[in-house]
Formats: C-alpha cells, sequence, structure tokens
C-alpha cells in the first residue's frame, strides 16, 4: 500500500525491537497558566477552557470572607497567586510551584463548563479580580543526565517552560527512545497547547520528526508515555488507536501526493477511505479545501505537473478534510524559496484562524492545534504562538513565542539568530 496507507496502519512492536512498558504517571505535564502567543485572537481568548480558573479543581473555591481579607492588605502572610502559579526563589536559584498541573482538554468532572459555555457572574468577577502572573515553570531539582551521559553535555539545559494557560493536547512524559545504539529522545518533557501554533524547533538529527511518528502511534516510546488530550497512546488498543488517528491530519516534507491520481483525488483520498460520505459531499469538502489554498482551478493535475509549493498546499488541503483537531507539518518550507515559505506560513495561521471560529460555532470539544517542525527562524517568527526548542532528545527551553525570542540561554541565543559561534557547533 502507498505510504500514505502506513500512517493508517500499527507497527506490532518499535523499531528498535524493545517493547513499550507504560510509565508510572507523576504528573510531569507541561500545561501552565500565564503569557500567551503573539497571534492571540478575541475568538481563543473568549472561551478559555475551564481548566484555567483561578483555583484548581478539588479545591475549595474562595469565599466572601477570603476575599475581604486578600483586599484588606495584610501583611503578615503573603497572599495566594492565582492558579497554583506563584514561583518562590530559592536559594540555590530553582523554583518551587504551588497547585497541581493538569492535562488534557476533556470536559472536567465535577461541573465544569466547556470552552463556549459562558461562566455564572460570580466566577468572572472572581477571575476579572485575580491578576495572572507570567511565571516560569522549572523543575525543583534539575533531572540527571541520560545514562552514558555527563553533566557538561547538558549544561545548556535549563528546562524552564514558560506557562501558556492552555493544557496540552499532546504530552510527552519522559520518553525516552533508540535506534539501535543511537539514542534519539533522551528523557523528552514536551507539551503542545490546546488552541496554540506550536513549533519545535532544533538542530538536525535531534528527533523533532521521530516525536511525530509517536504522537500517532507509528512508533512507541522504550519509557515514557505519549498522550493525546490525556489519554496514553502507547496504551490503546488497535480500534481506538486507530480511531485516535483520525484526530490528526499530517502534512509530509513533500506532500506525499499519489503519483497515480490527480489533484482531486489525492485530497478526497481520506474521506473515501473513512467515512461514509457520498461523492456530492466529497466534492463539496474537497473543493471548498482547495479553495482555502488556492488549488481550485488546478483540480485535475497529476503531481508531477505541480510546483514544490503547489505540492504543499495540495497536501495542506488533504490534511484537513477530515477536520482534524491536530494538524502537524513536518517541515512544511523544506524545497521552497524564502517568499513561498512566507506565503505558506500566512496560510497557515488563517487556516487557523478559520478553524478556531469553527471549533467555537459547532461547540467542539477540543481547540485546534497546529505543531510546526522547522529550521526556518523567519517562519518561528512569524508564525509561533508557542516554541519548544529540543537538542540531545531533551527540551532546552520551552513558551510562548515572546519570552523564547527574548531567552537568554546562550542556545538558544544562537539557534535563533543563526550565529556560527556559541554552544552549537558541527560535533
Amino acid at each position: 500500500m502507498p505510504r500514505f496507507g502506513n500512517f493508517f496502519g500499527r507497527n506490532e512492536e518499535s523499531e528498535s525491537g524493545s517493547s513499550w512498558q507504560p510509565p508510572e504517571r507523576g504528573g510531569s505535564g507541561l500545561s501552565g497558566q500565564g503569557a500567551s502567543g503573539p497571534h492571540d485572537d478575541p475568538v481563543a481568548e473568549s472561551w478559555m477552557p475551564s481548566d484555567s480558573e483561578p483555583w484548581q479543581r478539588g479545591e475549595e473555591e474562595p469565599t466572601g470572607e477570603q476575599d475581604a481579607l486578600s483586599a484588606s492588605g495584610r501583611d503578615d502572610e503573603p497572599a495566594p497567586m492565582p492558579g497554583g502559579g506563584d514561583a518562590h526563589e530559592r536559594s540555590d536559584g530553582g523554583q518551587e510551584h504551588e497547585g497541581p498541573r493538569e492535562s488534557g482538554g476533556s470536559r472536567p468532572s465535577g461541573g465544569g463548563t466547556m470552552p463556549w459555555e459562558s461562566r455564572s457572574s460570580g466566577e468572572s468577577r472572581r477571575s476579572e479580580s485575580s491578576s495572572r502572573v507570567s511565571v516560569v515553570d522549572e523543575p525543583a531539582e534539575r533531572p540527571t543526565p541520560p545514562e552514558g551521559s555527563s553533566e557538561d553535555e547538558y549544561k545548556w539545559h535549563t528546562y524552564r517552560v514558560y506557562p501558556s494557560g492552555r493544557p496540552d493536547a499532546v504530552e510527552f512524559i519522559d520518553c525516552y527512545k533508540s535506534f539501535g545504539r543511537s539514542r534519539v529522545l533522551a528523557g523528552l518533557n514536551m507539551g503542545l497547547p490546546e488552541g496554540m501554533v506550536s513549533m519545535i524547533l532544533g538542530p538536525s538529527g535531534t528527533g523533532k520528526s521521530v516525536c511525530i511518528k509517536h504522537m500517532v502511534g507509528l512508533l512507541y516510546p522504550d519509557q515514557g508515555d505519549i498522550l493525546v488530550h490525556g489519554e496514553s497512546v502507547p496504551a490503546m488498543p488497535d480500534d481506538d488507536l486507530f480511531e485516535m488517528r483520525k484526530k490528526f491530519g499530517l502534512l509530509f516534507q513533500d506532500g506525499a501526493l499519489f503519483g497515480s491520481m490527480n489533484l482531486y483525488d489525492n485530497v478526497a483520498f481520506p474521506l473515501r477511505q473513512h467515512t461514509e460520505k457520498g461523492e456530492d459531499e466529497v466534492e463539496d469538502i474537497v473543493m471548498r479545501r482547495l479553495t482555502e489554498v488556492g488549488l481550485a482551478d488546478a483540480r485535475g493535475k497529476m503531481p508531477n505537473e505541480l510546483s514544490g509549493g503547489m505540492r504543499k498546499r495540495a497536501g495542506f488541503a488533504r490534511a484537513l478534510v477530515l477536520e482534524p483537531d491536530i494538524v502537524l507539518f513536518d517541515e512544511p518550507d523544506s524545497g521552497l524559496d524564502p517568499v513561498r515559505t512566507a506565503l505558506l506560513g500566512e496560510l497557515i495561521l488563517e487556516i487557523h484562524r478559520d478553524m478556531m471560529e469553527d471549533a467555537k460555532q459547532k461547540q467542539k470539544q477540543h481547540l485546534p492545534t497546529f505543531c510546526v517542525i522547522t529550521h526556518d527562524i523567519l517562519t518561528a517568527r512569524r508564525v509561533a504562538d508557542y516554541i519548544n526548542v529540543l537538542w540531545k532528545g531533551r527540551i532546552v527551553e520551552a513558551g510562548p513565542s515572546e519570552d523564547m525570542l527574548n531567552s537568554d540561554n546562550p542556545f538558544i541565543r544562537q539557534f535563533l539568530s543563526g550565529e556560527s559561534e556559541g554552544p552549537l557547533s558541527m560535533d
């Protein structure tokens, strides 16, 4: 079967030959609260998931008496910061955190509200009166380097995570993955916030594309876990895994179009393969997506008649026809000139805004999440809401793009500025 079919098939065991062992859940999610990305819009802000309430579920809500004490300005004891996100400086330079952190975007238990449901006036007043602060989620203790590695190899890894203010649609928890003697992921902890355009940046060979294969269950970690909307991917039965994959749309590096099919049939393929829709409905969906990417007039062309940019856009259209919750882009700008790279970035933003509005109108359970893997720094500056910087199988730092682009980490500054001098070399 052509390679697109492999996306919907399941490997019985990982390429390393080792079976996956489910880890103990330690609540090491990367969701948090604080600054948001540069592309926030009123649609996204108007229906923040209820996980972002200024108190954690399971805790007692503030009473009028507590509010009065807080407003009286008592200085004998500090008032707690909202959301459990207050960070206290310690003598060793680390930070402590109060309150549990949660991941996943499903309907909260205990009477929580969905993103599109309005909160009561009392909750709104309490939320407005509680000021949010931008903090850094930093491990209380610095993680030890992987087995066989020295602390010096990871001295530039600060492991800082600047909160996004949203739950994670996808979360990696202490993931290890090796191919033979080559270790690719070395205790990876990473999150992709729901409703944002996230980017995974890093040097070549650091495991960025391997992360995509783990998200959709084509590879399994040797250790650790991957959660999609709070559900463990490696632990899923086959039927649940196949259904979960329909949440994803994937744009391959070169579009990965079937050479024997014209453009229309390529884009229609997922609908014919995984739905029972009639041809009239299929045509409506396909032509709507082709129009969005500017290829409506090229529906009858074969892949070898399309330019590189047209193949990318065709792959983008095909990734959207099943209305996925999560869209993955594996180096979408590779092989494109700077102008077409910029146009593709604008198209990604435009489609994401449209999907956010559509999710609100249809009252979808999850916000659309985009994940872009790229080496292009200009694309990251134009498009990214949230950036994960990956190196040597671990996250160096992660957070909203504004925080990352202004980071004082020498490695991140070198990578984002493209300088030859710095921690990263040809080795």
